[in-house]
């Protein structure tokens, strides 16, 4: 006898998984970017580490209310929809029946079965139906601000901790090649990490991330190296 095993899946973790990747590898990359454009420019620690503090504290903060206000967006949209959709479900049901039937239908069922279904569902929630079908909109998706502000402040402070631990312990003559390496290092993990929880290909997942992380600290290691020359031909 075959057992009915439940099945993983991962939609469930989007909304907070998203703002926890976004937010510790922006972490990670700003703060390590902060400190490379410094130390490329510095032959100090202080001026390293301060900025370094600075990126962490300014951008988590960034980050939690930028995600925040993003996210209330959406749920604003969402919202004005739903209230939307509740009043045309008050004024013209019979419309309204119509429409969910010809979603079904579009998705593969014959007519009367997709009327059928339409009918059913209508009388166990009308609403949630024309949500989840119509709009797109469900429990699993629907955007939770606090959550992802939560989620992208605490991930960012994470992941910039790690360089801003290297701007303070490491050795200062080599610091710009180890903060690379170091948030490289932090890079990669963050996407084995980002690919296991959200059960995507690991391979992808590292290579896309350290990718724009290498462009992010290099472009960011010239300005700073740039800027050292020109003060110091001043």
């Amino acid at each position: 006898m075959i057992e009915n095993q439940p099945e993983n899946h991962y939609i469930n973790r989007s909304n907070w998984l998203r703002a926890a990747v976004l937010g510790a590898n922006d972490g990670i990359l700003s703060t390590a970017s902060v400190a490379i454009g410094v130390a490329a420019a510095s032959d100090l620690r202080d001026p390293i580490v301060l900025a370094s503090l600075a990126a962490l504290v300014a951008g988590a903060l960034s980050m939690a209310a930028g995600e925040y206000v993003s996210v209330s967006s959406q749920v604003d949209i969402e919202t004005a929809d739903l209230e939307r959709e509740r009043l045309e479900l008050e004024e013209t049901p019979e419309i309204e029946l119509l429409e969910l039937a010809d979603i079904y239908e579009q998705r593969g069922l014959d007519k009367s079965t997709a009327l059928e279904v339409a009918k059913q569902l209508t009388a166990y929630n009308a609403l949630e139906a024309h949500a989840r079908d119509e709009l797109g909109i469900s429990v699993l998706t629907q955007a939770q601000p606090m959550q992802a502000a939560l989620a992208s402040g605490a991930a960012f402070t994470f992941g910039g901790f790690f360089p801003f631990l290297v701007s303070i312990f490491l050795p200062l003559k080599n610091m710009v090649i180890y903060q690379y390496c170091f948030a490289t290092l932090f890079l990669i993990i963050l996407g084995v990490v980002a690919a296991k929880a959200g059960g995507s290909i690991v391979w992808k997942a590292v290579g896309r991330i350290t990718f724009w992380g290498t462009i992010a600290m290099g472009v960011t290691a010239l300005v700073g190296y740039l800027f050292g020359v020109n003060a110091g031909g001043i």
